[in-house]
């Protein structure tokens, strides 16, 4: 079984406000080897990591340490809420999706467990359900109240498409991707995702009370989604700036999303890749979700010949940078900026060329 990491383009932080995100999944992906047991033991292995971890299924828990099968644990434990009937299985895990570089290593591992089990205990899941069994799995058993994108991504990717997903309705629409000349370049910064979980559930609460503040004025409003700038200045600024400096960043990160399909219809990826600046900009400054080490690197190429647009991706506080750069620009980019990056920053500059790829699938 395969199920791949994702990026995404444009369109940071809004799927949990209703709002649209426009992600791809990569060549880039976590592999599962599974067999059903006879009994309800549940053995699973980290073959990268060269760890184990057993339980059974009347034992299903979130665990402490290690955090990785929690993935695991987390997406079998939704076929016993929905009432399906669970067996103890056997599982190896391995993966390529670099960990805590915003790949969504972890939406990749839960989408592959809840394939695997679904096509070995035939329950016949169509792929929207266990995009929302995985979901739920991050939510309960890896603490993180993630939005729909990253495991949407992971299970519907098509090869050389964009999906334009609306968070609300789950529609969804694959744009074509075929870069002339231009590729997907990804800096990693090495910095690991120490604040993630906790300032990600800290930045929902804000966007959750923004809502709230103008739903006592205008009830209908249900997320952000629904919230233009005038209501921000009428009903949040007055009562929290932090809030409001919050919310508007993402409210105006749905319009850029807008935009940038606009951009892409046209053909014009100079105008994409200025809108992935703006991006970067209100993650740093208005949300602030950024760090150091993303700033750096967003800066260094940023007014670059070969780079077209640059931005941090992900939840935030580490992780990589996408890059749309000329396919020439690559190396001599990478090998001007990593030693003047482990110089500065005291870490290693690692790189990935990403390839938008398939979504997950079983393979021989």
């Amino acid at each position: 079984m395969r199920s791949p990491g994702r990026i995404n383009i444009i369109g940071e932080h809004t799927d949990y406000n209703d709002g649209f995100v426009l992600p791809a999944a990569i060549d880039k992906a976590a592999y599962i080897a599974m067999s059903l047991r006879d009994d309800d033991e549940i053995h699973l292995v980290a073959a990268d990591l060269d760890e184990s971890y057993s339980t059974r299924v009347a034992d299903l828990a979130p665990v402490e340490e290690p955090g990785w099968p929690n993935y695991m644990l987390g997406s079998a434990a939704q076929f016993v809420q929905k009432g399906l009937p669970l067996r103890g299985f056997n599982a190896v895990l391995s993966s390529d999706v670099p960990m805590g570089a915003g790949l969504s290593s972890s939406a990749a591992v839960e989408c592959a467990t809840m394939f695997a089990l679904n096509e070995l205990l035939e329950t016949k899941l169509d792929r929207l359900a266990m995009v929302h069994m995985a979901q739920r799995a991050e939510h309960t058993y890896a603490g993180v109240k993630c939005g729909i994108m990253d495991q949407f991504a992971s299970m519907m990717g098509k090869k050389d498409s964009l999906i334009r997903l609306d968070c609300r309705s789950l529609d969804y629409a694959y744009i074509p991707f075929r870069l002339d000349g231009i590729r997907i370049l990804l800096l990693n910064t090495n910095v690991k995702h120490s604040l993630a979980s906790s300032a990600y559930n800290e930045r929902r609460e804000a966007c959750e009370k923004a809502v709230d503040l103008i739903r006592r004025h205008m009830p209908e409003v249900r997320a952000l989604r629904d919230v233009h700038e005038a209501l921000l200045d009428r009903y949040v600024l007055p009562v929290d700036a932090q809030v409001d400096q919050r919310s508007r960043y993402v409210v105006q990160e749905i319009q850029r999303l807008l935009k940038a399909c606009d951009a892409l219809e046209r053909g014009d990826l100079f105008a994409l890749g200025n809108l992935m600046y703006e991006t970067h900009d209100g993650l740093s400054s208005m949300y602030e979700v950024s760090c150091r080490e993303l700033d750096w690197l967003v800066e260094q190429v940023r007014g670059h010949e070969g780079v077209l647009g640059a931005r941090m991706m992900g939840g935030g506080f580490g992780g990589c940078t996408i890059n749309l750069v000329k396919e020439e620009a690559i190396g001599p980019l990478v090998e001007a900026l990593k030693d003047r990056y482990a110089s500065e920053m005291g870490l290693p500059l690692t790189h990935y060329v990403a390839s938008i790829d398939s979504g997950t699938e079983i393979i021989a």
